[in-house]
């Protein structure tokens, strides 16, 4: 018996219908196994905007009931928005998704709680756990014994000066993992699997908008990833794709970009300093104030990671290519199309150019990772 995980990129619906977002995806959503998002939102109905919010809305409590109605089974809260509007916002959140059924991951009201892996044990007797963290992390916005928040999986960076003889000329960046969070990390998937058959690890974390480019604490935090144990890597935040890789046969989804994000445009926001430091780091993008989904071109290629789950292991790996318009909504592009082809292209560039080796063979059912050509 084989069984299908699905996983989607970020989730931060921004209508009046969320139930729109899904239109296009939820029959094949709910016919998986098991759904997992990542939330980039808050559901409740009030909350006080934390100062170092740099982009923050506040959706209704219904937009959990969408995401249960959809299909999703497990929603991520580890990310860079879980604190935006506050600790009771967040606490609303969080049970606003449990009410609907729904099971809360990366995230909690300490950091014992943000920690802990939801398992789920699928048809045939295989126990899944599934565990997530964030490195994108304003001030304060993990959990520890005393406070709420999310599974931290901070890192450093450096700038080297590479001429020293030259003043204001670029730097070369260097990122590391912090020992702390790592050593924890690891003992968290440790301890997962040594009660569960396969555990999947989600990583919020990259440099978001620049093509192809993957941070060193990246590459370092998904070999340590692999190593305690997990069996695939889910990766999330940068809103636009990246390049896959399998360390040791296991896949890495560097990035799966977004699912239902509704992102607005006004003059205003346009015009604002924090719009435009962001805005160069993309290679074009231009605001849109009629489009509800205002990001760069290569952000309209997208997918969903694919599972394939059996037997006590992933037996395959894989993504289903997505198209998103200038309405938010994802569409799964049918083998084939226009749609399709430029997302497997672009996904097949943009890991050449991060020097990762992955090949992607099409299949009828899904686009699979394989290793190296021999």
């Amino acid at each position: 018996m084989t069984h299908v995980l699905l996983a989607t990129g970020d989730l931060a619906m921004d209508r009046d219908d969320y139930a729109e977002s899904f239109v296009e995806t939820r029959d094949v959503l709910r016919a998986a196994d098991i759904v997992f998002g990542q939330l980039e939102t808050s559901f409740a109905m009030s909350g006080v905007r934390a100062p170092q919010a740099r982009h923050a809305v506040l959706a209704r409590p219904d937009g959990a009931d969408a995401l249960a109605d959809a299909g999703f089974d497990v929603i991520s809260m580890a990310g860079n928005h879980v604190l935006d509007w506050g600790n009771d916002a967040f606490l609303e959140t969080r049970a606003n998704i449990t009410r609907t059924g729904m099971q809360v991951v990366g995230a909690g009201a300490m950091i014992a709680e943000a920690r802990a892996p939801v398992s789920i044990t699928l048809g045939d007797g295989t126990r899944v756990a599934i565990l997530a963290y964030s490195s994108i992390l304003p001030q304060d916005y993990w959990a520890t014994e005393r406070r709420p928040g999310c599974a931290p999986m901070r890192a450093f960076t450096h700038y080297e000066q590479i001429e020293h003889d030259q003043p204001g000329t670029p730097a070369r960046i260097h990122s590391w993992p912090h020992g702390e969070d790592l050593a924890a990390m690891e003992a968290d998937v440790r301890a997962a699997k040594s009660t569960h058959d396969v555990v999947v690890v989600s990583h919020h974390w990259g440099i978001h908008f620049v093509r192809a480019t993957l941070a060193d604490y990246q590459r370092s935090v998904a070999r340590a990833t692999i190593a305690a144990g997990a069996d695939a890597i889910l990766g999330g935040h940068a809103h636009i794709l990246k390049g896959c890789e399998l360390i040791d046969g296991k896949p890495v989804f560097h990035s799966l970009c977004n699912f239902a994000t509704d992102l607005r445009m006004d003059a205003a926001h346009a015009a604002s300093k924090s719009f435009n430091e962001i805005r160069v780091l993309a290679e074009d993008w231009e605001p849109d104030f009629d489009s509800l989904y205002n990001f760069p071109p290569a952000s309209r290629l997208s997918m969903v990671a694919r599972l394939e789950i059996a037997a006590g292991r992933v037996i395959r790996a894989g993504f289903l290519p997505l198209y998103i318009d200038r309405d938010a909504v994802p569409r799964f592009c049918p083998p084939g199309t226009h749609h399709y082809g430029k997302v497997v292209d672009y996904v097949t560039a943009v890991t050449r150019e991060a020097g990762l080796d992955t090949r992607y063979v099409v299949r009828d059912d899904m686009v699979e990772l394989a290793g190296a050509a021999a």
